[in-house]
């Protein structure tokens, strides 16, 4: 039930409509980190609806549960029975284990009525450096706000906190050499909507002596012990690829150099089966299972009451399912970013054919908690679910995604990223201090 702090919060994000991101500020640090690489055109006509102008709030005690349900996951991952069981299932690359254990891990939720609610994890999360950005490019617009950012802003060199995750992936390899050289990969990357992030993080290693290059796969070339950019040896590739088991041939440069230990890469395909397979979901979920691995009953509950209660899709399950089709969500096990998923209850006969004939999981449908924005001078719903940026099970930043329609799509005016706020019910003051007639800040 929802209650105290959690109360105040959804009251928040229902009612008041600060704006509270500076864009001059953040176009500022863009353009201080890019320089003319971006085309010598603000971020905010490259990408209108990647950042939103305003915060999303949310009770400590919700920031807590996370936090504490993405330690366990971390714990459980490293279960011999878990271990066993995900990478038996996992394509033959996903059993190389090579140190590395991912950057950038994502743990995604939705607030529901009991409180966060695990949709999913990725190992490829897009954003973590934009948002670092987003966070200290807020202002205080009024009294209410002015209370809360102090306990909520990031503090410290978030930036440092980012480039210490790579240097650690890079140790746990053991290559005997400094790390010198990053290869920032993904596909067409300069047609990529998050390409703005691989200029920054370009940047960012540039300021730390290391030689960056944002390059496609196919660009990549193995030869001599050692896997090139051109002319440049490269030591780690930072992976953006969906490719997650590197079975396209633009990814087989990548592919050799990964196997024969001559590179570093984070995340990598171990990772990407250990944590993001969908399938881990149903397996995380079942409390059978986990005793059978040995994880406790405290630690059992935790996952089964925190994770979205998953589980496969069957021909022999085929008429159960359908017939409770509109409480679940339909995703594909190696799927990413909302394509060929499905609520149940807009799934037609058709389409539901084709999902049985893939490999897909069933979800309980949590809705996501809403976030009033302005628009235009109007009022817009958006809904909202919540990112956690983690590294070898601590997080990192959490950061939110206001979006509408079926899954998050960074194409809804008014939505994208937005900071995340949290703070005990009485930091908020009253709440009229914040919105009088709703729109004092606005």
């Amino acid at each position: 039930m929802d209650m105290g702090g959690d109360a105040t919060s959804r009251d928040m994000n229902a009612d008041c409509v600060c704006l509270t991101l500076d864009r001059a500020a953040l176009e500022q640090a863009f353009e201080r980190e890019t320089g003319k690489v971006l085309q010598e055109r603000p971020l905010s006509e490259l990408r209108p609806t990647l950042v939103s102008n305003q915060t999303v709030f949310i009770a400590p005690e919700h920031m807590e549960t996370m936090a504490r349900l993405i330690v366990t996951i971390d714990a459980v991952a490293k279960c011999e029975g878990y271990r066993k069981a995900v990478l038996e299932a996992a394509p033959q690359i996903a059993r190389f284990e090579p140190g590395p254990i991912g950057i950038f891990m994502s743990y995604d939720f939705h607030l529901g009525p009991g409180g966060p609610k695990l949709i999913e994890i990725n190992t490829n999360a897009g954003g973590g450096l934009v948002n670092a950005l987003v966070a200290r490019a807020q202002k205080a617009c009024c009294d209410a706000i002015d209370r809360i950012f102090p306990e909520s802003s990031v503090t410290g060199e978030i930036e440092e906190v980012f480039l210490a995750g790579f240097r650690s992936e890079w140790r746990r390899q053991k290559l005997d050499r400094d790390l010198s050289t990053i290869a920032i990969v993904d596909a067409e990357p300069q047609a990529q909507y998050l390409y703005p992030e691989f200029v920054l993080f370009r940047s960012l290693f540039e300021r730390h002596g290391i030689t960056a290059v944002i390059t496609a796969p196919e660009s990549l070339d193995y030869r001599d012990g050692r896997l090139w950019s051109g002319t440049v040896p490269i030591d780690l590739v930072y992976n953006r690829l969906t490719d997650f088991a590197f079975d396209e041939p633009a990814s087989a440069a990548l592919r050799s150099a990964y196997l024969a230990g001559d590179v570093v890469v984070t995340p990598n395909p171990w990772a990407h089966a250990v944590f993001a397979d969908k399938r881990n979901l149903v397996r995380l979920t079942d409390a059978p299972t986990l005793r059978d691995w040995g994880v406790d009953v405290e630690r059992s509950a935790l996952l089964r009451e925190g994770i979205a209660a998953t589980e496969f899709v069957s021909l022999e399950k085929a008429d159960d399912l359908w017939a409770r089709r509109d409480k679940l969500f339909f995703k594909p096990v190696a799927g990413f970013g909302g394509r060929a998923t499905y609520r149940g209850d807009k799934v037609t006969r058709r389409v539901w054919q084709s999902i049985l004939e893939g490999d897909y999981i069933a979800q309980e449908l949590v809705p996501p908690s809403n976030r009033t924005v302005v628009v235009d001078g109007r009022r817009e719903i958006m809904k909202v679910d919540f990112r956690n940026y983690a590294y070898d099970g601590a997080v990192q930043l959490v950061a939110a995604r206001l979006y509408q329609g079926q899954t998050t799509n960074f194409r809804t005016p008014g939505g994208g990223f937005a900071p995340v706020a949290w703070a005990k019910p009485e930091s908020f003051g009253t709440l009229h201090d914040c919105l009088p007639d709703g729109s004092s800040c606005a």
